[in-house]
């Protein structure tokens, strides 16, 4: 039987002149219409796109939150077999004998300023502090929350989101794209990775259709990871100046506003467009290398002033117990518990009252303390031994609440950056082979990521532990968590300048981040072409800002992060299923690319 040469003829058809020139006029003219769409909702009726953004998540999430779950752990364990594999890990991404574009110690700094670098700056703390007080294991009350017992279990859920699962998700995109654009001088943009599953389809309709998936998608990601940097830059400004203008003091803890986070959003998109026009060159390599530096004095000085010793031993231990419930932690998904499910758990004595105890029996952010202080009525004299079962029969409902919530959150979110993040990695990695990309992309940045979350989180936990903060960081909110903790650990001059470091490379990380995507944007609806005129940067600059504005506007005061959220699970979701196809489809070029080789058919990459 003979063996035919792979479709590489891929044709994205662009404007020759006008201001479109370069671009594919289908591409742009659709994400733009939708962006446009989205932001005229937001600010035209801002309390209906709140609503109803809000009741398409949670319609999603019932439907779909298994299908996150499951495929994400089917991500990881794919590039663990290619990487095993020997026909496929030895593969070199480009012609046969290159060397690697950069050194190894270039390539992961590059990869880990990419994947990461503003989540690890707002969760580094707030992270490992949430899960310590809620995880599926406190769900089931088989830990008490914020204490010793608790930090286990903390941990295992901490190294789950920013772990190898994180890390392989961006690596299901990014060796898809490099590996045709290397082997097979295809163009680095997301309808390629799809080319040994439907061929010449994709040079019309179908290829238009999964480009713009990768681009709402890579503005909905930058945008809940621009919206959580700004709120913690904002954050740091009020702790530098103490301006309450940009706060909302009326909860228990002070808070960024939708004045202060419009305000620092126009500051740091502002910054961001300059950045984009002015040449990444030079700027952004100025930028990396002094974002590098501060991470490495912010991290040194948790060392020093910290609790290193106990951040260590937490690492060690928390890295066997993630490891011994991977496989649980890759597939364990949960459904949602109807009222019959619920009503049917219940004791005899509790039946007739299912109603009045189903809400905080399955609230996923109660406990059973609040659930018994919530009552009312003869359903508050039952007695502890009937409301305890009746708590139990509300735990399929908790534990799917927590993880719809949680865990698919950041899949979503991981899923949404991928485009982006998975372009920059292809970028970087010709010349290396598959092995190397997904040892160097999954498991060495997740080691540090462990690392990083261990010094810091755990330097906050052990003050919460020894009575040290008194609560005081549990208290503040996500974003304020990192400057209460160097607040606990020292003071006078030394904490102001470490505070104004932090917002220095809080911001530095914004902008280089937002810079990129609109890059990425670009590069997408150009075919591949990285080099963008500046009007398009700024065109899509503006976009994206006014996509993060008018949704923080649209949420409100109270919560003014939730329509980001929603927005941005919303839209990964169809992403999500492309990445899936991503697989099948590398899975088969790999394979017939072994048989061409084996042939003597092979082609060498140009």
């Amino acid at each position: 039987m003979s063996i035919k040469q792979p479709f590489t003829n891929l044709e994205i058809k662009r404007s020759s002149g006008g201001f479109y020139e370069g671009h594919s006029v289908e591409i742009a003219l659709l994400s733009k219409a939708i962006m446009v769409g989205l932001v005229l909702w937001a600010l035209v009726w801002p309390a209906n796109a709140n609503g109803v953004l809000g009741s398409l998540n949670s319609r999603l999430l019932e439907t779909f939150n298994v299908f996150y779950i499951v495929i994400v752990g089917l991500f990881i364990f794919f590039l663990v077999v290619v990487a095993l594999l020997p026909g496929t890990g030895k593969k070199v991404m480009g012609p046969a004998g290159e060397a690697p574009e950069f050194s190894n110690f270039s390539w992961f700094s590059m990869m880990f300023g990419a994947g990461l670098g503003v989540g690890l700056m707002v969760f580094a703390t707030a992270e490992p502090l949430g899960l310590w007080g809620s995880n599926p294991v406190v769900i089931a009350q088989e830990v008490a929350p914020n204490t010793e017992a608790a930090l286990q279990s903390g941990y295992r859920y901490t190294f789950l989101h920013y772990g190898f699962h994180a890390w392989a998700i961006y690596v299901v995109t990014g060796l898809s794209l490099a590996y045709y654009a290397y082997t097979r001088n295809m163009p680095l943009t997301i309808r390629t990775a799809l080319t040994p599953l439907f061929g010449k389809m994709l040079n019309g309709f179908l290829g238009h259709v999964v480009d713009v998936l990768g681009v709402v998608a890579t503005i909905l990601g930058v945008s809940v990871t621009i919206g959580y940097g700004v709120s913690q830059f904002i954050d740091g400004v009020y702790a530098i100046t103490g301006m309450e203008w940009m706060m909302d003091m009326t909860g228990e803890a002070p808070a960024p506003g939708t004045v202060g986070l419009l305000a620092g959003l126009f500051v740091i998109m502002g910054l961001s467009i300059i950045s984009a026009v002015s040449g990444v060159g030079r700027g952004v390599k100025y930028l990396s290398n002094l974002n590098l530096v501060l991470s490495l004095i912010l991290l040194l000085t948790f060392v020093v002033f910290g609790s290193f010793l106990f951040a260590m031993s937490t690492y060690a231990s928390a890295f066997v117990d993630y490891m011994l419930n991977f496989i649980s932690l890759s597939f364990g998904a949960f459904g949602p518990q109807s009222a019959a499910d619920f009503a049917a758990g219940l004791p005899s004595e509790a039946a007739p009252f299912a109603d009045a105890l189903r809400g905080g029996a399955t609230n996923a952010w109660g406990s059973f303390a609040g659930f018994k202080s919530g009552l009312e009525g003869d359903a508050a004299a039952l007695s502890d031994d009937v409301l305890t079962a009746a708590y139990a029969a509300g735990e399929p409902a908790r534990q799917f609440g927590w993880q719809a919530g949680w865990t698919t959150f950041y899949w979503a979110w991981w899923i949404a950056f991928s485009p982006f993040v998975g372009l920059f990695l292809a970028r970087i990695s010709k010349g290396r082979t598959v092995r190397e990309f997904i040892v160097g992309c999954v498991f060495a940045p997740a080691l540090v990521c462990f690392a990083w979350m261990t010094i810091l989180g755990g330097t906050a936990i052990d003050l919460e532990l020894t009575g040290g903060a008194d609560g005081a960081i549990i208290g503040a909110s996500n974003t304020a968590k990192l400057f209460v903790t160097l607040g606990q650990m020292i003071e006078g001059g030394l904490l102001q300048g470490l505070t104004i470091m932090c917002v220095v490379l809080i911001m530095t990380f914004l902008v280089t981040s937002a810079d990129s995507g609109i890059l990425v944007m670009n590069t997408i609806m150009s075919g591949g072409d990285q080099e963008v005129g500046n009007k398009h940067k700024i065109v899509w600059g503006l976009i994206l800002t006014a996509v993060i504005g008018a949704l923080i506007m649209a949420a409100g005061e109270n919560n003014p992060m939730d329509a980001l959220r929603n927005a941005m699970i919303i839209g990964a979701l169809p992403f999500t299923m492309v990445m899936g196809l991503m697989c099948v489809a590398l899975a088969k070029a790999l394979y017939r690319d072994s048989h061409r080789e084996k042939a003597g058919l092979a082609e060498p990459a140009e």
